[in-house]
């Protein structure tokens, strides 16, 4: 592994946590961002990580979980992963333009706001990967749910757009899709229906296999869906 030390923001339970043990068992040391850090208590402990209280959706903190990281050492990270989104559903007609505005905020506008502090860390030394977290609403959008689509849409698309300029510069670039439900102590697999979840340190495996590619062999979007998803 090529990489020494990774943030997650927007980190809690679930695939974040999964990220967060397999960054730790691959040798990187892992930072946590999450509004409320008091969540991260036990994966903090767990794997050694360091917790950061901030809003991503606000520039003055983004850019303080940054100097703070430089602070506390080892310095800025050299992959951040941005897993952090807010969904509102509801029929089109009666969407609260106030939750549809704070959809794109959590799930667009803080990823911008993440990733371009990353970025201009990573850059002077030709090194980092900058991964985002999408979904099924990444490319398809769904009947009542079109506040999700419409952010996730927006951060697939500035994935693409990052990768363009920044992958020949040495910052690898890639966005998920996770097309599914993913597994948890509150959302367990049906018995009559086995692996039709996706399993969070599945998930994780497949982030720690890209930020292993050599460069000449870079992906720039992985589309993960357990095998009876339909797309």
């Amino acid at each position: 592994m090529n990489y020494k030390s990774a943030l997650i923001v927007g980190a809690g339970a679930g695939l974040s946590a999964s990220l967060a043990r397999a960054f730790t068992k691959a040798g990187m040391s892992v930072a946590l961002a999450a509004r409320s850090v008091d969540k991260l208590n036990g994966l903090a402990k767990e794997t050694g990580a360091k917790a950061y209280a901030c809003d991503a959706t606000n520039r003055a903190q983004v850019e303080k979980l940054f100097a703070n990281m430089m602070e506390a050492g080892p310095g800025a990270p050299d992959v951040v992963v941005y897993n952090a989104s807010y969904r509102t559903r509801g029929s089109f007609t009666d969407l609260d333009p106030a939750e549809v505005e704070k959809a794109i905020q959590v799930t667009a506008f803080g990823g911008f706001l993440v990733a371009q502090a990353a970025a201009r860390h990573m850059l002077p030394r030709s090194h980092g990967a900058i991964l985002f977290t999408g979904a099924s609403a990444s490319v398809k959008g769904y009947a009542q749910s079109a506040p999700f689509a419409m952010a996730k849409f927006a951060l697939r698309g500035l994935a693409q757009s990052m990768a363009r300029e920044l992958s020949p510069q040495g910052i690898h670039v890639a966005h998920f899709v996770i097309d599914g439900g993913i597994k948890s102590v509150r959302r367990a697999v049906p018995p009559d229906n086995p692996d039709s979840l996706l399993d969070p340190d599945a998930i994780a495996a497949s982030y720690l296999h890209v930020l292993a590619q050599p460069r000449n062999a870079w992906t720039q979007e992985l589309e993960l869906r357990p095998w009876v998803e339909k797309f």
